[in-house]
């Protein structure tokens, strides 16, 4: 937390005629923002492109409208994802390594209690266009609402709650078919008591944050 009392919203405003105010936000969402980062290019580089995301919000701050949730922070992951894209294009990978998806799956997977279930979340994200990949984690990584990803990402609030519904429900069932194909699935005794339930439940957290599956 930082002393001045401002929303988001009077320190956006303020911007273009006090620069000096994106201090105040960057003491505020810096740490969130770099989380975010980390999640998907990695801590060390994260470490970098955190400069980059405030620098180029200072840049753009004469065209910024606050989100009506009042928080700058759609604004910033906006940013931070065009800074990505960027990162991604001009960095490739190592010859012979792949790189995946942009995802650090480190990441992913530390939101996991079952080696198995963490296989089965990659493959199901990796099977999500790269927009509705990125719409999901920003609701459930990030806990923005639906609302807030769309603006994150430019997009309608209507398409993004039918777009992030769709996605959610897509990941789901490509869960429950890799579970039905997993060899040894169906046979009596192959799981501890409540495994299942506890890794459908952490599934489940991964793809809804802190939201309620419907």
């Amino acid at each position: 937390m930082t002393g001045d009392s401002r929303s988001d919203g009077e320190l956006l405003a303020g911007l273009p005629g006090q620069p000096e105010l994106m201090g105040v936000l960057y003491e505020r969402h810096a740490q969130a923002v770099f989380r975010y980062l980390g999640r998907r290019a990695g801590p060390a580089a994260a470490e970098d492109l955190l400069s980059e995301v405030f620098i180029a919000a200072l840049s753009a701050s004469s065209r910024v409208v606050a989100h009506d949730s009042g928080s700058a922070l759609p604004w910033l992951y906006g940013i931070a994802l065009n800074v990505l894209r960027r990162h991604f294009r001009q960095q490739p990978p190592a010859g012979g390594v792949t790189r995946d998806l942009g995802m650090d799956w480190d990441a992913v997977d530390d939101r996991l209690d079952a080696l198995a279930e963490r296989g089965r979340l990659r493959a199901t994200l990796q099977d999500l266009s790269d927009s509705d990949r990125e719409l999901l984690l920003l609701a459930a990584w990030e806990n923005l609402t639906s609302a807030e990803a769309a603006a994150a990402l430019g997009i309608g609030e209507v398409a993004a709650r039918s777009r992030l519904h769709r996605a959610r429900k897509r990941a789901l069932a490509a869960l429950q078919r890799l579970r039905g194909s997993a060899p040894g699935n169906s046979a009596p005794g192959n799981s501890a008591p409540g495994s299942s339930a506890r890794a459908s439940h952490s599934v489940t957290t991964t793809l809804y944050g802190g939201e309620k599956a419907s």
